[in-house]
C-alpha cells in the first residue's frame, strides 16, 4: 500500500453506550471480536477510547471509566493488541463535543445559546427528552478532554490514530465564550462575530489537538469529523487526512459523497468514504442494508480513489452481528479483490469547477454544489471540485457556478489562464455584480448586462450552435436571471422569450407560470469564441439541482462542447451510468475506466436505497490516453477486451456492467 494511502477495508465501530446497560463488555472476547474482522476482509477498525455518553472503555482511574464494564477489563486494550497481531490497523475514537458525563457531572462547562438556554437534544423540545447536551470548548472542558486524550495516547503508544468527532463550530454565550470573545475583539452581541469567534475557537483547538497527537507519535492519522467540507482548504493543514462521512440513507444521500470528495481529492492528503451497514442511519441495532447498496457504496468510492469505510456498532455486550459482517465481508471481497487497481490512484480530469463555500460565511446556495456534480456527472466529464486558490493550469476548462466570488484577484488569475489556452464558462453571479448591472469579466464573457430580469419565469429558445437535443420550442426557466446581450464579437447562442406578464393577485394566467410572449433581446447565453469563455444568464446549475429539467443538462453539455471538443472520456448508455478515470503511476502510468450503474430507489418516506442489481450490456466507451496501449482487459478478470486506437483515442466497447466495471489500459 503506497505510503499515502489509507488502507481500503475499513470499519468505523461506534460504541456510544448509556450507564444504563447493566451488561457492558460482559460477553467481549478478543479473539471473536478480532476473528470477525480477520474473516469479512477488514484491514482497519476505528475502536472507542471514549463516547458520546462520556464513558471510557480501557483501565483507567478516571470515573468517567464506565460503571458496568467488568472491574479490572481493558477492553479497548484488547481490541487494539487482538487487532495488530492480525495486521488489522485499530485508530482510536474519542468524542469532543458530546459527552454526558461532563455536562451532568459539571453542567457549567455545557454551551449556552443566545437565549441563555443551555444547547443540546432536540432544539425546543426541553430536558425531558433523549439526545445530547453539548459542551462549549471555551470551558474548562477542554482541559479535561485534553487529559483525557493525553492519557489515551500514554497508554496506547504508539497509537494508529485519532479520530475526533463531533467537532463543529459551536456557538456559545456561556461565561468563558463572552470573555474570549472580547479578549479577541469580536462582539458577544453580534450574530456575525458569534460565528466568526465559533470558528476561530474550532481552528485554535484543532491545531492544538493535533499537534498533541503529532507530539507523541508522528505518524499517527488525526481527522476531526463533523466539520463543514467545503472548509477542506483552510483546514486541512489541521487533517492527517480527510473522512467523508456520507451515509446516504441516514440523511445525506447518495449525492453528498460524489460532491465532496471531488474536492477532497484535490489536496494530497489520504482520503476515504464512510458509509455503513444500517439499513437508515447509526445505531440502527438490528437494520442491514441490501448487499446491492453496500457493493454500490463501496464502489463508489473506489472509482474516485478513496478508501472504504463502514460504519457498525457494537451491541453493548461486547459481541459483533454476524450477519453484519457477512454483508460487509462480501463487499470487502469484492474491494479485495480491485485493490490492485485502485492504491495509490490519481484523477485524470479535465475540468475545475470554481467554488467559494468556505468564503461566504457559511452560507451556501440551495443546490449548486449538488446541480453542478449531477450535471457534469452525467454528461460523463472527468472533474474536480476546487478553490479559487487553486492551480488553474491543471484543467482544460474552468466552470464558476452560479455564485462563484470572482475578486480583482481572482478575474486576473482566469485572464492569465485564459491567455495560455484555457476556457471558462460561468453562470449568473458568478463574476457578475448582485444587481446584475456590472462584471469584472465583462471582456471575457464578451457580455454587456443590464441588470435582474423583472420576471421569475421566463422561457428559452436554443440556437443552432446549442439546439442538439433541445426540442424547437420555447423551454421554461423556473427562475429569474440576468438580462445581458452580446457584446460586439460575441454571439448569442439562446435568446429569452418574456411570459406577457409577472404572476401576481392582480393578474395571472391559469395553474402555473405566464405563458411565453415574444424572443426578446436578451440572451440565455453567450460564447465569446475569442476568449474561449461562455456565459449563461441563469443559475442554471442550481435550477438544475432544484428543477432537474433535462433542457438544463443538454443546453451545459452543449456548451461545454464548444469549449471542449476532445473530452477525456465519451461513454453510452443511461444517463445515471457515472464514469471516472484514474491513473496508477507505479504502474507505467496504467490507466483505469471506471463505469457504475445504481439505480436508487424511494422505498420508504425520506429514504432512497439501492436493493437490485441492474446490469448494463455493450456499453461503448472512448478515452483519450497520451499514447497507445499496449493492452486494454477488464478488471479483476483480467479478461482482455479488444480496442480500436484512433486520433489519440482507445474505443471499446464493455459487455457488461454489474455494479461496477473496470476498464484498464497498460502501457510497456
Amino acid at each position: 500500500m503506497p505510503s499515502n494511502q489509507l488502507p481500503l477495508r475499513q470499519v468505523h465501530l461506534d460504541f456510544h453506550t448509556s450507564p444504563h446497560v447493566p451488561d457492558v463488555g460482559h460477553e467481549f472476547d478478543a479473539e471473536t471480536f478480532a476473528n470477525a474482522f480477520a474473516a469479512a476482509r477488514v484491514n482497519s477498525v476505528t475502536v472507542f477510547a471514549k463516547c458520546h455518553h462520556g464513558h471510557l472503555y480501557y483501565e483507567t482511574d478516571s470515573p468517567a471509566r464506565h460503571p458496568t464494564l467488568p472491574k479490572g477489563s481493558d477492553m479497548l486494550r484488547q481490541q487494539v493488541d487482538a487487532l495488530h497481531a492480525r495486521g488489522i490497523r485499530a485508530p482510536i475514537y474519542i468524542s469532543v463535543q458530546c459527552d454526558e458525563y461532563a455536562a451532568d457531572t459539571h453542567p457549567e462547562w455545557v454551551a449556552i445559546d443566545p437565549e441563555g438556554r443551555r444547547v443540546g437534544r432536540p432544539a425546543g423540545a426541553g430536558t425531558l427528552v433523549p439526545g445530547w447536551q453539548i459542551l462549549d470548548m471555551s470551558s474548562p472542558y477542554q482541559e479535561y478532554l485534553a487529559e483525557q486524550t493525553r492519557e489515551v495516547l500514554t497508554k496506547f503508544h504508539p497509537v494508529d490514530g485519532i479520530f475526533f468527532d463531533m467537532c463543529w463550530d459551536q456557538v456559545s454565550c456561556s461565561t468563558w465564550a463572552k470573555a474570549k470573545m472580547l479578549e479577541r475583539g469580536f462582539d458577544p452581541g453580534k450574530d456575525d462575530d458569534r460565528h466568526r469567534y465559533a470558528h476561530a475557537n474550532a481552528l485554535a483547538y484543532m491545531e492544538r489537538f493535533y499537534k498533541l497527537v503529532k507530539e507523541h507519535q508522528p505518524t499517527a492519522g488525526v481527522y476531526f469529523n463533523s466539520r463543514r467540507l467545503w472548509n477542506i482548504a483552510e483546514e486541512i493543514k489541521f487533517q492527517a487526512q480527510v473522512e467523508i462521512e456520507a451515509l446516504p440513507t441516514g440523511g445525506w444521500g447518495y449525492a453528498y459523497f460524489p460532491r465532496h470528495v471531488r474536492m477532497a481529492r484535490t489536496f494530497g492528503k489520504p482520503y476515504l468514504g464512510m458509509t455503513a451497514r444500517f439499513h437508515k442511519s447509526w445505531a440502527d441495532f438490528g437494520g442491514l442494508k441490501p448487499r446491492a447498496a453496500l457493493e454500490y457504496e463501496s464502489a463508489q468510492m473506489l472509482a474516485h480513489g478513496a478508501g472504504c469505510s463502514i460504519g457498525d456498532q457494537m451491541h453493548p455486550r461486547g459481541t459483533l452481528d454476524p450477519a453484519a459482517y457477512d454483508l460487509i465481508g462480501h463487499a470487502y471481497q469484492r474491494v479485495e479483490a480491485r485493490e490492485p487497481w485502485c492504491e495509490g490512484t490519481t484523477p485524470l480530469v479535465d475540468i475545475g469547477v470554481v467554488m467559494t463555500h468556505a468564503r461566504t460565511a457559511g452560507k451556501v446556495t440551495a443546490g449548486v454544489d449538488e446541480g453542478v456534480v449531477r450535471m457534469l456527472t452525467q454528461l460523463r466529464h472527468q472533474f474536480n471540485v476546487i478553490d479559487p486558490d487553486a492551480d488553474f493550469s491543471r484543467y482544460k476548462l474552468l466552470v464558476l457556478p452560479d455564485e462563484t466570488i470572482v475578486d480583482d484577484a481572482t478575474a486576473e488569475k482566469l485572464r492569465a489562464y485564459l491567455k495560455y489556452g484555457g476556457a471558462v464558462l460561468g453562470s449568473y453571479f458568478s463574476g457578475v455584480s448582485a444587481d446584475g448591472q456590472s462584471s469584472n469579466l465583462l471582456h471575457e464573457y464578451g457580455i454587456v448586462p443590464t441588470g435582474l430580469s423583472p420576471f421569475t419565469t421566463t422561457y428559452l429558445h436554443a440556437g443552432k450552435r446549442v439546439e442538439d437535443g433541445i426540442a424547437p420550442t420555447e423551454h421554461v426557466m423556473y427562475e429569474r436571471h440576468v438580462r445581458v446581450a452580446p457584446a460586439p464579437g460575441a454571439l448569442s447562442l439562446a435568446v429569452v422569450v418574456e411570459p406577457y406578464f409577472e404572476r401576481s393577485w392582480k393578474h395571472f394566467c391559469s395553474h402555473r407560470q405566464t405563458p411565453n410572449d415574444k424572443p426578446t433581446k436578451f440572451s440565455a447565453a453567450v460564447l465569446n469564441e475569442a476568449a474561449r469563455c461562455a456565459y449563461v444568464a441563469y443559475p442554471i446549475f442550481g435550477m438544475f439541482a432544484r428543477h432537474g429539467s433535462l433542457v438544463y443538462r443538454q443546453l451545459v453539455g452543449n456548451i461545454i462542447k464548444l469549449l471542449l471538443p476532445e473530452p477525456r472520456l465519451t461513454a453510452g448508455g443511461p444517463s445515471g451510468l457515472e464514469t471516472s478515470v484514474m491513473r496508477q503511476p507505479q504502474h507505467a502510468d496504467r490507466t483505469i475506466v471506471h463505469l457504475l450503474f445504481a439505480i436508487p430507489e424511494r422505498r420508504a418516506h425520506n429514504l432512497d436505497i439501492v436493493e437490485d442489481v441492474v446490469p448494463l450490456f455493450d456499453v461503448p466507451v472512448s478515452v483519450k490516453l497520451e499514447r497507445k496501449p499496449t493492452r486494454a482487459y477488464l478488471a479483476p478478470e483480467k479478461e482482455a477486451i479488444e480496442f480500436v486506437w484512433s486520433n489519440g483515442r482507445a474505443d471499446v466497447r464493455v459487455p457488461q456492467v454489474r455494479t461496477h466495471a473496470m476498464v484498464v489500459f497498460e502501457f510497456e
